[in-house]
């Protein structure tokens, strides 16, 4: 029986039937240890630096007992775990029970959530999510990084797997934590129908240019989430620990109103998830920013949808118009929602100061009620997809705009809305003083923020129809919003 000598002295036993990048045998400690050895050909191009990731101790990521270097072979040393998610599917033979599925993703989601940043997976698939001490935990942390960089024939195969691969990686782009998203999101919809959404045998063609089908036999809420992690453009999918959140939350128990939405919003992107976009394997920046505003389209449209449900189901005599965006009229109130429009880059330079953060599509959202004494009639908010919070992160953002208080200037709406294509936006998000002036702080209404959103207009709009729609007693209004500097 081979030993190897690395910080402790492991037995090799029986090899492993595997694929992939390596070698996988058996292994003891000297202590009676059970373990997995996986032997990692040395190289050329490729440092024994990419495959050690500092992940120790986070949560349900599979440790790492020991590590080294072994004749041709660096060496990683792992605990054997009960088997694999792969091993779990082959034993059920089916596609998972929702209740089945939930602890699985949770379980996935805090570990994603949990990375430093910068650290990224690259190969998530179930062969390498585990089932140890009780959960399912992810494993081969730098493996695929490790294959990227050699410049060994037949060596960069091992880079990825096709049916998990996301469209960044079939167009030879940085992978990021989105990557990581993209593959939990493929993983999510293979557990919960029992097939892969993207089958092949052409896996570059449906990842960079199909659209995911239709997610049927399970909650609305979590074929939303699955649908957002699918999507082509890697700054539109949600965050990990977005996807946490929203898993911990959508376990509690329903109201009537809120499934209601959830089963609307299920049905809104499941039409709009036909329309993907076209992405090409020579992408632009212009084509990058077309993916983002087909991204930007799809959430907003599923979020109009949600409100305007909301808002029939709370008042039904309310009437409602829409041709590209939508007008509804109760009594003397009306809310109208302008249809989103694209946005040029670099659109928010003012003057001699850079942008503070990149728009890629916007519209507006008005409450209008009767002009009362003072020529007061209602507010208008700025809606914009953009990355006003994180660099290249990008959401649905609401904000507002006032006249600085020394001015004599006033509008009958206020605050109002501003497009980002008008330089007085610009000056206002600047550093220096100017006319226009911050009056709501860019707060993001997605991705599980929709309900307050929705809520908070559902409300003025009923103040508009019965005519207490009044000027706010002071502003800037406290939004609890932010945005970043550049």
């Amino acid at each position: 029986m081979t030993t190897i000598k690395l910080n402790r002295s492991w037995k090799l036993g029986n090899p492993f039937a595997s694929g992939g990048f390596g070698k996988i045998f058996e292994a003891y400690g000297e202590d009676g240890t059970i373990a997995v050895v996986k032997l990692i050909p040395k190289e050329p191009g490729a440092s024994r630096e990419l495959l050690f990731e500092s992940i120790s101790g986070l949560p349900n990521i599979v440790p790492i007992f020991d590590s080294g270097e072994w004749e041709d072979y660096y060496i990683l040393v792992m605990p054997r775990a009960e088997k694999s998610l792969r091993q779990h599917l082959t034993e059920v033979g089916r596609k998972l029970a929702v209740a089945e599925v939930f602890p699985l993703l949770t379980d996935m989601a805090e570990a994603l959530a949990s990375l430093q940043v910068g650290v990224i997976h690259r190969d998530l698939k179930p062969e390498n999510i585990l089932f140890y001490m009780g959960h399912w935990c992810l494993a081969d942390f730098g493996i695929a990084r490790y294959a990227e960089a050699t410049t060994a024939p037949d060596t960069r195969k091992y880079a990825m797997t096709p049916p998990y691969t996301a469209p960044e990686q079939w167009r030879a782009e940085r992978a990021t934590s989105a990557t990581d998203v993209y593959a939990f999101g493929v993983i999510a919809f293979e557990l919960l129908q029992g097939k892969l959404p993207f089958p092949g045998p052409d896996f570059r063609e449906w990842h960079l240019n199909q659209p995911s089908p239709a997610i049927i036999d399970c909650p609305s809420f979590l074929a939303s989430l699955v649908n957002e992690c699918l999507f082509k453009a890697p700054e539109a999918r949600p965050k990990p620990a977005n996807i946490l959140a929203r898993l911990h939350a959508c376990q509690k128990p329903a109201t009537p109103a809120v499934a209601r939405l959830q089963e609307v919003n299920k049905s809104v992107v499941e039409k709009l998830g036909e329309q993907a976009a076209k992405i090409s394997a020579q992408q632009s920046r212009d084509e990058s920013r077309r993916e983002l505003f087909e991204a930007a389209q799809q959430s907003f449209t599923r979020i109009l949808k949600s409100f305007q449900e909301h808002i029939l189901e709370a008042a039904p005599a309310t009437n409602i118009y829409s041709s590209r965006g939508i007008v509804l009229n109760l009594g003397e109130g009306a809310l109208s929602v302008d249809p989103v429009q694209k946005a040029p880059a670099d659109c928010l330079v003012a003057s001699d100061h850079e942008a503070p953060f990149d728009v890629i599509a916007y519209s507006t959202i008005v409450v209008r009620k009767s002009k009362d004494q003072y020529g007061y009639e209602g507010r208008e908010h700025s809606l914009w997809f953009c990355d006003a919070h994180d660099q290249s992160v990008y959401r649905w953002y609401e904000l507002a705009f006032m006249v600085h208080p020394h001015v004599k200037q006033r509008f009958t709406l206020d605050p109002f809305a501003l497009p980002p294509t008008d330089k007085l936006a610009g000056r206002a998000l600047s550093p220096v003083m100017d006319v226009r002036q911050l009056a709501w702080q860019p707060l993001p209404f997605d991705q599980g923020n929709e309900d307050q959103f929705i809520e908070r207009w559902a409300m003025w709009f009923a103040a508009a129809t019965d005519g207490t729609l009044s000027h706010p007693s002071h502003m800037p209004e406290q939004s609890g919003g932010k945005f970043r500097q550049p």
